[in-house]
């Protein structure tokens, strides 16, 4: 049962790990931008976590916000959508302060299916559609096409960052273990085995103490 209870929870740990890193981290996407515009977006207790905080892209505190937005195609069809917000110095430290001339960018960008312009699009998130969140477009590039492979460096290099830190952590805990808990933990072992050692004799002693005293009333017992 405890073996299945800490397997559990490992299992628990690394899905939050990698669910927080997977939304943190870049991701790249090649698409066709089809559509920009503004547009008026409810943030509630629900979804605000998934939002840049008024004070990096906009000063209203209201439940609604006025949101840049990019409407986008994938080659095979499939269509997203990216919200444009700064970031500010906030949570993911992307530093984003020009969604402006992102979205301006994003503008002259725009491409019909007959005449396309393929770009690669930097966003971190997720789109959760019944919780209204979009992915928020970082930056953007056109490429050659829709088959232009991008080498993720940032998350390359994140993770490996990582692994390196995770595997210094435990060598420092088993380091730890082995040079201050186990000989703390036969320490006590052996002043145990001692205190043992020492009520064994004791017990030893008093029985022959009284082993002897036993004795000498037997005799009595003897006598005529």
């Amino acid at each position: 049962m405890w073996t299945y209870v800490k397997w559990s929870f490992r299992v628990l740990i690394l899905l939050l790990v990698a669910g927080f890193l997977h939304y943190t981290l870049p991701q790249h996407d090649i698409v066709r931008i089809t559509n920009t515009y503004n547009r008026f977006t409810a943030v509630g207790s629900g979804n605000s976590w998934a939002y840049a905080s008024p004070d990096s892209g906009t000063t209203d505190t209201k439940p609604e916000r006025d949101v840049r937005f990019i409407d986008a195609v994938f080659p095979d069809g499939d269509v997203i959508v990216y919200r444009n917000e700064d970031t500010g110095w906030i949570w993911p430290p992307y530093f984003k302060y020009d969604s402006s001339n992102l979205q301006a960018e994003a503008g002259n960008f725009k491409s019909t299916d007959a005449a396309p312009k393929w770009v690669s699009v930097t966003h971190y998130g997720w789109r959760i559609a019944w919780l209204t969140i979009y992915p928020n477009a970082v930056s953007m590039k056109e490429v050659a096409g829709p088959d232009v492979r991008i080498i993720p460096y940032v998350n390359i290099i994140v993770l490996l960052a990582l692994a390196f830190g995770v595997f210094m952590l435990r060598r420092m805990w088993l380091q730890f273990w082995e040079r201050m808990v186990e000989p703390a933990v036969a320490e006590v072992g052996e002043t145990w085995d001692g205190v043992e050692a020492q009520a064994g004799a004791a017990r030893a002693r008093a029985g022959g103490f009284f082993g002897r005293i036993g004795a000498w009333f037997a005799t009595w017992r003897k006598k005529p």
